[in-house]
């Protein structure tokens, strides 16, 4: 007996049916998939776009959380650490085309363009990539990759060495006892910006564990560290931590008028495997011009504890009247806490308005300035979207992440 018409074309539109549902169930791979290659091939990140979902991870406490962070003891590691930092600043335009060259071609005046304190300013702002690898307390090294060139600091028992391979300049000093010691010398990694942080842990702050997430392929809690002060600019600090190993794998500073990220800081790939020695090995290329340096010039490696986005950091740590002993001479801090106001006289006069300075840098000074007075008088207000500065006219300085309001009020108290 011959099949019934409509039933072929049942099955028919059935077998359709299965294969569009087959195309659709497919696209959804396939297209996903695709862009994240495009993106993946655009900004060589592949592991951290591969990540995806929220692991299920055991039920941990914030004080639990925070010791497992101090408890971290990782002596081996290498990977890739992306940094962007994002104060807010204008575009220096023509400014920083006059400055750079007034500094020379390597950007550094006389000194040499493989100095680490030459490379500091990079870190300051935009989108930089980092490799990073550490044997222990004295083999570590950083290359900060650039544009067709690479700029490498390594540590390697007593010696350090620098080098720009753009200008294929060579800076060498040596490491004393102190400088030695792994948590001197590694660069900006969320684990120094995580600590610091976790210094500011008082009666201000809330700490707390908000899910988990999974960084550069690792498991993680996630620390969520907030301010309880109205006047600080710090909205909140997430760090992520390794659910084994207690390290940070991601420092993400966000500030309290919202929008993007100051600082984000993370992993993109790690292992914790022990690196090759050859990787901390280092021979200046023939042809290379060597600077030797100063022992204590190691301390200025990119990324230094006491260094990198040294304004955000030290006003972390609820211990900032610590910086009267290295900051200028007569320097107080009014307050403790995420609202501490550094303040100085700078014994001179004020800052001087654009019109007075002219052309780009004059321009540049009035996009950064806010007039504003008080019982103190008269004065500028420098802005940034995590530090802010009060210059009165008659030269005394207030500094903090703090509101200008807040500045303006420290100031009046002053009088």
């Amino acid at each position: 007996m011959a099949p019934n018409a409509s039933d072929d074309s049942a099955t028919a539109a059935d077998a359709e049916e299965l294969r569009a549902a087959r195309r659709r169930k497919a696209a959804r791979y396939v297209v996903p998939a695709t862009v994240v290659g495009v993106a993946a091939a655009t900004i060589g990140l592949v592991p951290a776009l591969a990540d995806s979902g929220d692991p299920d991870l055991p039920k941990i406490s914030a004080q639990e959380l925070v010791e497992k962070i101090a408890a971290s003891d990782v002596q081996q590691l290498s990977g890739t650490v992306k940094i962007t930092t994002d104060l807010g600043l204008p575009d220096l335009g023509g400014l920083a085309n006059s400055l750079g060259s007034a500094a020379g071609p390597s950007g550094s005046g006389d000194g040499s363009s493989a100095d680490p304190s030459a490379k500091l300013t990079e870190l300051a702002s935009g989108t930089h990539t980092l490799r990073v690898a550490a044997d222990g307390e004295n083999k570590q090294k950083v290359s900060l990759l650039e544009d067709a060139a690479e700029y490498s600091l390594i540590h390697n028992g007593k010696d350090v060495w620098g080098y720009d391979s753009k200008s294929n300049s060579v800076f060498h000093t040596t490491a004393s006892e102190r400088e030695g010691k792994q948590k001197d010398e590694l660069p900006a990694t969320p684990k120094d910006l995580a600590e610091d942080a976790l210094k500011a842990a008082d009666k201000t702050t809330s700490i707390t564990v908000e899910g988990t997430a999974q960084v550069a392929g690792r498991d993680a809690y996630r620390l969520v560290i907030k301010p309880k002060d109205e006047n600080t600019t710090v909205g909140q600090i997430t760090v992520a931590v390794d659910a084994k190993t207690g390290l940070p794998l991601k420092f993400t500073l966000t500030p309290a008028s919202g929008g993007a990220a100051v600082v984000d800081a993370g992993f993109t790939q790690v292992s914790f495997a022990r690196p090759a020695a050859s990787t901390f090995d280092f021979t200046p290329p023939k042809g290379a011009k060597v600077e030797e340096g100063d022992a204590g010039d190691a301390s200025k490696a990119p990324g230094h504890a006491e260094d990198f986005g040294k304004e955000q950091r030290k006003h972390l740590d609820k211990g900032s009247a610590e910086l009267g002993k290295n900051g200028p001479e007569g320097l107080n801090v009014i307050g403790d806490g995420w609202d501490s106001i550094a303040t100085f006289d700078t014994g001179g006069k004020g800052v001087p308005s654009g019109s007075e300075v002219g052309g780009d840098a004059g321009s540049f000074l009035d996009s950064l300035g806010d007039k504003v007075s008080g019982k103190f008088g008269e004065g500028t207000v420098f802005k940034t979207r995590l530090i802010n500065a009060l210059i009165t006219d008659d030269g005394k300085v207030y500094v903090g992440a703090v509101t200008k309001d807040a500045l303006v009020k420290a100031a009046d108290a002053g009088k």
